[in-house]
């Protein structure tokens, strides 16, 4: 025990041997700066005063300075965590931001294909729609041509009206059957003794009908096929004359 305290006597003493040589040092340098200076102070004075400093913080135990030392790397180690949690956290951040708008961008491309996925099947479906139509319209017009090429020489309302669903579009058949049931009651030799209208739509005058064949006063299928032509040019199809034909009672 006596040893250790001598030892740190010795520690002590060394440690303030070492603070007097080095104030003496800087009080040296201190005082011929001051004298320099024009500023003369006593070496002396300036001797004693770092002296006694340096004695002061040499009587600081050496447990309480390593004690200081520890806190302050502590601190150290603290505010570098702080930091670097910091960093973390930006750039936890910063990875969240981008994968969400990767997750955005992806989606806005997904929807985008899906959109254009749909317009072109609604182009192709639209498209189809309209070569069927013209499929069906020259189906429709070969029938046409064909019918009555055999004429007959006289018909039943049955015929005719057999006729008629050959000709007409099946979607405008009823309309253009309400027609002809008031106008002839489907008598295709039928004349009106007051106005000279002829045939199963009352043409005015009958001859009109010779635009769609030389035998219109005895082929049913003749009148039919003038009939669609004149309601489709002047109304836009039978539905449409026979619209202005209950709002006025004829056509």
């Amino acid at each position: 025990m006596r040893a250790m305290l001598e030892g740190n006597r010795v520690s002590r003493i060394s440690v303030r041997g070492f603070a007097v040589a080095s104030a003496t040092a800087v009080t040296t340098v201190g005082a011929v700066v001051g004298v320099a200076s024009g500023n003369p102070q006593s070496p002396s004075d300036n001797l004693e005063t770092t002296a006694a400093d340096a004695t002061l913080l040499a009587d600081v135990p050496m447990g309480q300075q390593a004690q200081v030392q520890v806190s302050s790397l502590a601190e150290q180690a603290d505010a570098q965590a702080a930091v670097a949690d910091a960093t973390a956290k930006k750039a936890a951040e910063e990875d969240a931001r981008l994968k969400a708008a990767k997750t955005a961008e992806s989606k806005k491309a997904a929807a985008d294909a899906k959109a254009e996925e749909e317009r072109e099947a609604k182009e192709r479906a639209e498209k189809e729609r309209k070569e069927k139509e013209a499929r069906e319209r020259a189906s429709r017009d070969s029938a046409r041509d064909s019918v009555g090429l055999t004429a007959k020489s006289s018909y039943t309302v049955a015929e005719v009206q057999a006729l008629a669903r050959q000709i007409i579009p099946a979607d405008q058949f009823q309309c253009f059957s309400n027609i002809v049931q008031h106008e002839s009651t489907w008598n295709y030799l039928a004349v009106n003794q007051s106005s000279g209208a002829y045939g199963l739509v009352q043409a005015l005058p009958g001859t009109k009908m010779s635009s769609a064949g030389a035998d219109w006063r005895t082929n049913p299928a003749t009148q039919i096929k003038w009939g669609l032509s004149y309601m489709n040019e002047r109304y836009d199809g039978p539905c449409g004359a026979w619209t202005f034909w209950q709002a006025n009672r004829w056509y």
